[in-house]
């Protein structure tokens, strides 16, 4: 076992761990803040998320614990409850061979089981500042052995109004314990809360003159609003995303986009203020194991992520702060790895694209959406890999219909482009939306003068929102089908679509127009499919509710 770590001097129970997960070199932010912390003295840091600053801290904590002295010795105060958690199980990690106790507490977690925890005895605590403060009020929470309290993600508590309860909670702790503050930025609030609560603290900042991860690539595309949802649909298709995080401005912003990409075949959930803790943590869940490659948060909804392998960010609506641009970007580009971070602008954007590369004192390289020849020749390389994987596998089976449709005279060529015609018939179906493309922010749209200047520029293709209906009846190609479930139960278009290209096993694009109506449900489905849907869905389940799918004649 040989480590860079080894010069930190840690006791021997630590280094292993460190082993143990493989970390060979500090990170700079690491390498400055622990042996300042080991020396006792108070840390002021500023780095970015993802640079590695829970291990800078935890590791001292971790080692100056008296095993000892009763009660908590460790405190650290997180933003969320999804930092708390993280924070905690990775203090957990590196103290697996040292015995440590750590408990996170905060809100919507049992009030008894935190309580009895605590009275069995922890050695550190993880927490957000209201489950802390209404600990300390109950007299369950005894911060008087605190020896390191650590704050992170300053600015983010800032921003969430925690301030006042920060400034409580270390009123609660003796005057001679050891401080440390970590953020991104250091507005005036946060030095001010530093020159208060802090003794003679080392400044560390890493890379002070760049706020934003350097690791991650900046784009921007300039584009009409009503082009949003077509524009990331073809950045969806032809980035290398592996896991992407779009930002939206408002909830229910987040809601209908996260449909909106579902009802067209992409798996995406929304992650929002408004969701119990159960079903946010069901998404996240989804997020991480891969199941879903494509979530859609707020920024509020968004806070205390802290997912590795996050290859792009999207901002499909520009933060009104810089900040909070920088903070959504910070989420890509870490562990090492590259990001990509892309935003979508209008031209009323402007002004908030100056603002951000002013504040973040880097330029945001304009790039040209990808063309419809683009997107096509991704579909067809996706294509041709999915058909290696087939011939990889091929059956008998297969092998004896091509064999016979070799003895009634077709050449082996025809056949392979009959099966693909066949195979990318929906492909083929699923248009990719035309893109007005604008020269610059100089040159805004024109309107045309008289009757005309009112007319919107017509939806086209897949731009059409999920759940509206067709003038005239539906789709060419479509068969409208009903079911004996509507608003009374609650469904929306996306439990429709989910339901039916599940359990009928057909791609959800090969959907249509929804209607959702009091007592039931209309549903336009491509017309090859239809007797598949009846079939597999005679009898099903929506959220719960048992369904009749019929035709409507």
């Amino acid at each position: 076992m040989s480590s860079d770590f080894e010069a930190f001097d840690l006791r021997p129970q630590l280094l292993q761990a460190v082993d143990d997960m493989d970390y060979e070199t500090p990170t700079p932010i690491q390498e400055q803040a622990i042996p300042a912390l080991l020396a006792g003295r108070d840390v002021l840091g500023q780095a970015q998320t993802g640079t590695g600053k829970t291990a800078a801290f935890a590791l001292p904590m971790l080692q100056i614990l008296d095993t000892e002295t009763a009660g908590i010795q460790g405190l650290v105060v997180e933003p969320t409850r999804e930092l708390a958690n993280q924070v905690a199980k990775a203090i957990r990690d590196y103290g697996q061979h040292s015995g440590v106790r750590v408990l996170p507490v905060y809100g919507g977690q049992s009030y008894d089981r935190q309580i009895r925890r605590l009275r069995q005895g922890v050695d550190v605590v993880v927490g957000t500042p209201g489950r802390m403060l209404d600990l300390i009020r109950k007299r369950l929470l005894d911060l008087r052995n605190v020896r390191l309290l650590v704050l992170d993600e300053a600015d983010e508590m800032l921003s969430m109004g925690f301030i006042e309860d920060i400034e409580a909670i270390l009123d609660e702790t003796p005057s001679d314990r050891q401080t440390a503050l970590f953020s991104a930025t250091l507005p005036k609030p946060i030095r001010r809360l530093a020159d208060r609560y802090m003794d003679n603290p080392q400044t560390i900042a890493i890379n002070p003159g760049q706020v934003t991860v350097k690791d991650t690539e900046q784009r921007y595309y300039l584009i009409h609003q009503s082009d949003k949802l077509a524009a990331l649909l073809r950045l969806l298709e032809v980035e290398s995303a592996t896991t992407t995080l779009v930002f939206t401005r408002t909830k229910i912003g987040a809601a209908e986009l996260a449909e909106n990409l579902y009802a067209r075949g992409v798996p995406a959930e929304a992650l929002h203020g408004d969701m119990a803790q159960a079903a946010r943590e069901r998404v996240m869940g989804h997020f991480r194991s891969g199941k879903i490659p494509v979530l859609v948060a707020t920024d509020v909804a968004a806070r205390g992520l802290d997912i590795d392998d996050i290859s792009h960010v999207i901002n499909y609506d520009v933060p009104l702060d810089p900040e909070a641009y920088v903070h959504r970007i910070g989420r890509t580009g870490r562990a090492g790895k590259r990001g990509v971070a892309l935003t979508l602008i209008t031209p009323r954007d402007e002004r908030q694209l100056r603002s951000i590369e002013a504040y973040t004192m880097e330029p945001i390289v304009r790039a040209d959406l990808p063309t419809v020849d683009q997107v096509m020749a991704r579909r067809d390389t996706l294509f041709l890999d999915h058909m290696l994987e087939q011939l990889a596998q091929l059956e008998d089976r297969s092998s004896g219909l091509v064999q016979r449709l070799s003895d009634l005279g077709f050449t082996p060529e025809q056949i392979a482009a009959a099966a693909m015609q066949m195979t990318r018939a929906e492909d083929e179906s699923q248009s990719v939306a035309p893109i007005a493309v604008l020269d610059g922010f100089s040159r805004p749209r024109r309107r045309s003068s008289g009757s005309d200047s009112r007319r919107r520029r017509p939806r086209s293709g897949d731009d059409r929102p999920r759940g509206g209906r067709r003038k005239g009846g539906r789709e060419q190609g479509m068969v409208r089908l009903a079911m004996d479930i509507g608003k009374q139960e609650g469904i929306r278009p996306r439990d429709v679509v989910g339901a039916i290209a599940s359990e009928a096993n057909i791609p959800g694009r090969s959907i249509g127009a929804i209607d959702i109506q009091d007592q039931r449900t209309l549903v336009d489905v491509r017309e090859k499919y239809v007797e598949q849907v009846l079939a597999k869905m005679h009898r099903g389940r929506i959220r719960g509710n048992w369904v009749k799918l019929y035709r409507v004649e």
